[in-house]
C-alpha cells in the first residue's frame, strides 16, 4: 500500500452508524455468560483492555470493577470498535450481556486521536502502530472506496493511545505499519523493505545481545588449553587452526589481507551457503566456531560419547540444535544490554570451577556466535530507506587480532548511502545531482595505545576523519602524525578536507540506527 493516510476531524460516519447499530439497545455480548456478575440496579466500571476484529464484530476485554473493588476480566462481542483505554459505566440487564447508553458508545467512537500535536510530534516523526480495526464508510455511487481504522500506536509519547486514520485502501487487521507525519491530521505511509522486517531485527537482536560476550574470552581460554590427552585429537586439530588463523595488525595494512579477514569474519556466511560457496567456508570465523560447538558437544558429559567418526551431513542437521542449548544456557547471564549501537561493549561470560572444561568452552563459543550474530543484526537495523527516499546499506563486524600475546577484537562497520532514484516525470533540468556516500567506522583497544575510535567518510573523493584517543599521551602522539597521514592519504588518490585528533569518546557513538520501520505482513 501506498499513499497518505488522513486522521479524520469528527466521525460522523460513524456515529451514524453507531446511532442505526443501536436501535436495538447498546448491548455488548458476553462470550461466557455471567448470571449475577452486576446486581440489578447496579453498575460497573470498565475498561477497554483489547479489541479484535473478527469479520464485522469486535471482540473486546474487559476489566471490571464490581461492588467492593473487585476486579475480573471478560470477553465480550459488539457490533461497533471500543478504542483500548475507553472507561465505561456498564449494567447486566441479562446473564449473557452487558449494556452501556447510547451517549457512552457515541463518546468511544471520538475518543480516539482526532488531531496531531504537531509540536509534541514535528513533522517528518515516524509513527508506528499496530492495526486493530478496519471498515469500508459509506459512500456515494461513483465515489472512491474509504476505509476507516482504528490503530493503536506503539511509540513516540503516544504510545498507547488509539488513532483513527482514514485511507483508501484496507489496513490488514492485526498487521504493524508506520508512518510519517506530514501535518496535523495527515500521515504518510512508510511501504514495506523488500528484504527486512525491522521490527522482528531489534526483538531478535535485543535477544543476541543478551547471550553474547566477546570474541576475545573464547580465544582466550583456547590459548590458555593446557595439553590434554583427553581431548580429541579433531578437536585439538581446529582449536589450533582458529588460533594460528588470527591475523596480526600488520597483516591488516596488506589491502588484500584485510579484504580477507572481512569477508571471513563471519558477517557473509548465510550470502555465501545461499551463493553454494561451501568452498569458501573453511577460514570463515563464524562457521569454525559452529563447527568447534558440534565437536565440543558430544564430549560434555551430558551428552553421548564423543564420536570423531560422525557423519559431515550428521552435523549440519544437529548443528542447530547444539547452537539453541548452548545459547540457551546463557539468557541470565548479566544485565541485558541495549540492543544496537556500535562499537559493541565487551562483555564477559563468567565461566564454571575448570574454566579449562568442554562445558566452559562450550558457553564461550556460543556466546562468540552471539556476538557475531549481534553485528549481522545490528548491520540490518542500521540499514533501510533514509528520510530523502534514499537507501542506506550497513556491514558492521568484528575481526579478532593476534597482537604479541594479546587477542585485540577490531569492530567495523561500513555504510553506504545511495540517492533516491530519479523519477521519470522528473525534469531534467530540476533534478539535483547526488553522489553515493561512505561511512567508515573502527573501533578498537591496542597496547599500549588504549581504546582508539575513527570515523571516515568519503564523499565525491574527498575524505575527512576524526579520531578519539582515550589517553592523552595517544592523542597527542596520534595528533603529531596526522601530516604524515594525510600525505599517505593524498598519495593514495584521496582529497583530504578535514583531519583531526581528539582525547575522549566520539559524542553519540552509541547507535547509528536508522528512525526507519516496516509493516509486518506477517503479522
Amino acid at each position: 500500500m501506498k499513499g497518505d493516510m488522513n486522521i479524520p476531524p469528527m466521525p460522523h460516519t460513524a456515529s451514524s452508524s453507531l446511532r442505526s447499530g443501536l436501535v436495538g439497545g447498546e448491548v455488548l455480548k458476553l462470550l461466557q455468560p455471567a448470571e449475577g456478575l452486576i446486581r440489578p440496579g447496579q453498575s460497573a466500571q470498565a475498561e477497554v483492555l483489547s479489541l479484535k476484529q473478527n469479520d464485522q464484530a469486535f471482540q473486546l476485554l474487559l476489566k471490571l470493577t464490581l461492588a467492593g473493588g473487585r476486579e475480573t476480566n471478560v470477553q465480550a462481542s459488539s457490533n461497533f470498535p471500543l478504542p483500548l483505554g475507553t472507561q465505561l459505566a456498564v449494567t447486566q440487564p441479562s446473564a449473557g450481556n452487558l449494556a452501556i447508553s447510547l451517549q457512552q458508545a457515541l463518546s468511544s467512537s471520538v475518543a480516539t486521536l482526532t488531531r496531531l500535536d504537531t509540536q509534541q510530534l514535528p513533522v517528518g516523526t515516524l509513527l508506528q502502530g499496530k492495526v486493530l480495526t478496519t471498515q469500508a464508510l459509506p459512500q456515494a455511487a461513483g465515489q472512491p472506496a474509504i476505509y476507516r481504522s482504528l490503530v493503536t500506536l506503539l511509540n513516540s509519547a503516544l504510545s498507547g493511545s488509539t488513532l483513527t486514520l482514514d485511507s483508501p485502501q484496507p489496513l490488514r487487521i492485526g498487521s504493524l505499519l508506520s508512518a510519517r507525519v506530514q501535518g496535523p491530521q495527515s500521515l504518510n505511509f512508510v511501504p514495506l523493505s523488500g528484504r527486512q522486517e525491522q521490527l522482528a531485527i531489534a526483538q531478535q537482536l535485543a535477544t543476541q545481545q543478551s547471550r553474547q560476550g566477546s570474541l576475545e574470552g573464547l580465544l582466550n581460554a583456547l590459548q590458555k588449553l593446557p595439553p590434554s590427552d583427553s581431548m580429541p585429537d579433531e578437536l585439538r586439530t581446529s582449536i589450533d587452526k582458529l588460533l594460528a588463523g588470527l591475523p596480526t595488525p600488520s597483516q591488516l595494512s596488506n589491502p588484500k589481507a584485510l579484504s580477507a579477514a572481512l569477508l571471513n569474519s563471519g558477517a557473509f556466511l548465510e550470502a555465501r551457503l545461499l551463493g553454494g560457496q561451501t568452498q569458501a567456508l573453511a577460514p570463515d570465523m563464524k562457521a569454525t566456531l559452529l563447527r568447534l560447538i558440534a565437536q565440543i558437544l558430544p564430549g560434555v558429559p551430558a551428552s553421548t560419547a564423543f564420536n570423531p567418526g560422525m557423519a559431515a551431513s550428521t552435523q549440519a542437521q544437529a548443528m542447530p540444535t547444539f547452537v539453541r542449548n548452548a545459547l540457551g544456557m546463557l539468557g541470565q547471564v548479566g544485565a541485558k544490554p541495549q540492543p544496537g549501537g556500535f562499537p559493541l561493549p565487551q562483555r564477559s561470560v563468567q565461566g564454571g570451577e575448570h574454566e579449562d572444561s568442554l562445558e566452559n568452552l562450550l558457553k564461550l563459543a556460543a556466546a562468540a556466535i552471539s556476538r557475531l550474530q549481534s553485528h549481522q543484526l545490528s548491520s540490518l537495523d542500521q540499514s533501510g530507506r533514509t528520510a530523502d527516499g534514499g537507501t542506506l546499506t550497513t556491514w558492521q563486524l568484528e575481526i579478532p587480532m593476534r597482537n604479541a600475546h594479546d587477542i585485540v577484537p577490531l569492530q567495523v562497520k561500513f555504510q553506504r548511502e545511495d540517492p533516491p532514484e530519479q523519477q521519470p516525470q522528473e525534469k531534467p533540468e530540476s533534478r539535483e545531482t547526488k553522489d553515493q556516500l561512505w561511512r567508515v567506522e573502527l573501533a578498537f583497544d591496542l597496547a599500549p595505545l588504549g581504546p582508539l575510535h575513527v570515523q571516515a567518510q568519503l564523499l565525491r573523493g574527498n575524505l575527512s576523519g576524526q579520531l578519539w584517543a582515550e589517553r592523552a599521551y595517544t592523542a597527542h602522539l596520534i595528533d603529531s602524525q596526522l601530516g604524515n597521514l594525510r600525505q599517505r592519504l593524498h598519495d593514495a588518490g584521496l582529497s583530504v578536507t578535514d583531519l583531526d585528533c581528539h582525547q575522549g569518546t566520539p559524542p553519540h557513538s552509541g547507535p547509528a540506527r536508522l528512525e526507519q520501520r516496516w509493516v509486518d505482513e506477517t503479522a
